[in-house]
């Protein structure tokens, strides 16, 4: 269970991303986080998994207090939360593989981490979670040989080597046509079903969240406007929440 709990967040040049926001959300549900750019999406997904600091307000992953933890205690919670990110944050002259096992540095020490030395059942499991996302034949490739899709496909794999009990997906298809997008999208809705993996993924899109979520959450000036079933949210309650605004999301 994830539980948000009257979360604020303000930057130091004074702009309030979040205001108060407060939600639950259950083991195996697939979240999307709705809005406009700036309304908040991002700063609520960093803030779970402490990129950010959250100002006020409290965090929990089950039984782990998130947002007031640190060091050691933080990087063994990390460990069960997977991040993917819109501009994939790979490290391109690396091979494809290595990005991959990158997602089990916080399973091995410090020195084989540097050194790049993984046992054997971790580079296993990379090949086989890069097969399930369909792009294992390009494992020596480096990163930056890869087309979009599928250096986002290479961030999936590597979330999945954390054995994640939760996925967190920063605006992941935002950089991707419409094609490939409703690929990446596929990938996760498999995994959260097959895998019974929690996943929340913050969109623009108001077709990819009707058609993957199974539960929408609607953000605007940093405040939850919305909470309820994906088919709830139509043309005319966007036109409701957000105005001429809700133009801007397809």
């Amino acid at each position: 269970m994830l539980r948000i709990q009257n979360l604020d967040k303000t930057y130091e040049d004074g702009t309030v991303a979040l205001t108060d926001v407060s939600f639950d959300v259950p083991e195996g549900q697939f979240v999307a986080v709705i809005g406009l750019s700036g309304s908040g999406k991002s700063t609520l997904l960093r803030c779970i998994n402490r990129l950010i600091d959250p100002t006020g307000g409290e965090i929990w992953w089950d039984d782990t207090q998130l947002s007031h933890i640190t060091g050691e205690e933080l990087r063994r919670a990390r460990r069960r939360i997977g991040m993917i990110f819109q501009h994939f944050n790979l490290v391109d002259r690396s091979s494809v593989l290595t990005n991959v096992l990158s997602g089990r540095l916080g399973y091995v020490n410090s020195v084989a981490s540097v050194l790049g030395r993984f046992p054997q059942e971790d580079v296993d499991r990379a090949y086989a979670n890069l097969e399930r996302v369909g792009i294992h034949e390009k494992a020596d490739n480096r990163a930056d040989e890869l087309s979009g899709g599928q250096r986002q496909r290479v961030g999936i794999a590597r979330a999945l080597m954390q054995e994640p009990g939760l996925i967190l997906a920063d605006e992941p298809v935002a950089s991707l046509d419409p094609a490939l997008a409703h690929s990446i999208m596929k990938h996760l809705q498999l995994i959260n079903r097959e895998d019974k993996i929690t996943v929340l993924v913050s969109l623009h899109f108001l077709d990819l969240v009707q058609q993957y979520s199974t539960r929408a959450i609607a953000l605007n000036e940093g405040k939850l406007v919305f909470d309820g079933a994906p088919h709830e949210i139509d043309d005319d309650k966007f036109l409701e929440i957000y105005g001429r605004e809700a133009e801007r999301i397809g």
